[in-house]
């Protein structure tokens, strides 16, 4: 693949906490190994709720990594964003003592501290205004994602958080190619996180008929592209990404995982909720990632799809990947079968999917396949992951409001990575 930008961007290490793993390789690892993380809901009494299933992180144990004092100063989103980035910049070897004014940081997330907020209400309406925590609205604002990894290592370079519902965190990494690609900074520290499953998260998209109802089979709940399929789960999780300029990255001798090659973002501009009936914005996306990346729809091996489980959002999306790809659509999966649906955390969370897919030469599956859908007619890996030596992944998110976003991710060139 020729250059198409003077400075191009690597990713030199990646962190995941999700329902199938507190680290990236666990999490990887029961991706491979086709396992859901969907359970009955614990963190809440969720026995009056018409939705009682969620994909949470298990094990997960704030005051076991933060302190007790610390943790209760951190909405769980913010907990987990930490986490997930610790884990990216100890992978990366990044030193960020040195030249922080040039190392960016930019997260997404849909909701941000939503737990924050249900507490802060709670206890004004039990108690009384004077009893609300000042840390309430601090602990609540989206952007206190970004700002928390920005303390926790110095970065002093560009700093910023996308709210853009599901497409959050794939911006929040295609924003971030672009920083590094203009100058603007030498590396960034990227990611999503999400923490909505709470009583509002889950009676708010309870609903709209958004969330599978299959309560008695949650392992079953999340079905993309099957035609059985009845909404999405709600997951949570957090994912992080360093990305580096490819010549500063060389030359300290990082880990050269993946090179980020290509970024598309269009609106929808038809809806409040559902996806353009002819995918209209998602095709321009990723025919704009695709031109970004300097490549053509045959060069990619791949597809991680947004692919959320709901009826109408599986069908617009495979007719829009068949006009991008006619009829050479390349294996298409939905690792939200399995991680459930992590909103504003998804798209760096399957953006980290593709990195480890890519260095694994191995296609996670599509779980739950079990009858035909006849508008999904494409290769969804069913049930089973699959060897496959691919070069090129491209990762949809699709957010409400019309929020389109395409990621083009590849291997490095040889000599540029550790043998795989």
């Amino acid at each position: 693949m020729s250059p198409m930008f003077e400075r191009r961007v690597v990713i030199t290490g990646v962190g995941a906490v999700s329902p199938l793993g507190l680290d990236a390789s666990s999490t990887w690892a029961a991706l491979a190994a086709g396992r859901s993380g969907v359970k009955k809901i614990s963190r809440f009494d969720a026995s009056g709720f018409p939705v009682r299933i969620a994909a949470e992180v298990d094990g997960f144990d704030p005051e076991g990594v933060f302190g007790r004092r610390r943790a209760k100063h951190l909405d769980r989103v913010s907990q987990l964003a930490l986490v997930a980035a610790a884990e990216a910049v100890s992978a990366a070897g990044l030193d960020t003592s040195a030249g922080a004014e040039r190392i960016g940081t930019v997260w997404g997330t849909g909701i941000g501290g939503i737990g924050a907020l249900e507490e802060g209400m709670e206890v004004l309406n039990q108690r009384g205004p004077e009893w609300v925590s000042p840390y309430t609205l601090p602990m609540m604002i989206p952007n206190m994602v970004t700002g928390h990894v920005a303390m926790e290592w110095g970065l002093r370079g560009y700093s910023s958080c996308t709210v853009t519902a599901c497409s959050a965190s794939a911006q929040a990494v295609g924003e971030s190619l672009d920083l590094i690609r203009a100058g603007r900074v030498d590396a960034v520290v990227c990611g999503g996180a999400e923490a909505g499953i709470t009583r509002v998260g889950v009676a708010g998209f309870a609903a709209m008929k958004a969330l599978s109802t299959r309560n008695d089979d949650p392992e079953g709940a999340s079905r993309p592209f099957d035609a059985g399929r009845d909404g999405f789960v709600m997951g949570e999780g957090a994912a992080a990404l360093v990305l580096e300029e490819r010549d500063r990255a060389l030359a300290r001798g990082a880990p050269i995982l993946a090179e980020l090659l290509g970024y598309g973002a269009t609106s929808d501009a038809f809806h409040m909720t559902q996806p353009h009936p002819e995918g209209e914005g998602a095709v321009r996306a990723m025919r704009a990632a695709l031109a970004d990346a300097g490549l053509e729809p045959g060069d990619v091996g791949y597809i991680n799809a947004h692919g959320t489980s709901t009826p109408p959002n599986d069908r617009i999306e495979t007719y829009a990947l068949k006009q991008v790809f006619t009829d050479k659509v390349p294996p298409v999966s939905s690792t939200k079968s399995m991680t459930g649906h992590t909103l504003g955390a998804a798209g760096a969370l399957e953006a980290v999917v593709c990195v480890l897919a890519l260095n694994a030469a191995t296609l996670p599956p599509t779980i739950n396949q079990e009858t035909p859908d006849p508008d999904c007619d494409l290769d969804y890996v069913a049930n089973a992951s699959r060897p496959s030596d691919f070069g090129v992944a491209l990762t949809n998110s699709f957010g409400f409001g019309g929020h389109n976003a395409s990621l083009v991710i590849g291997l490095p060139e040889p000599g540029a990575a550790p043998p795989r």
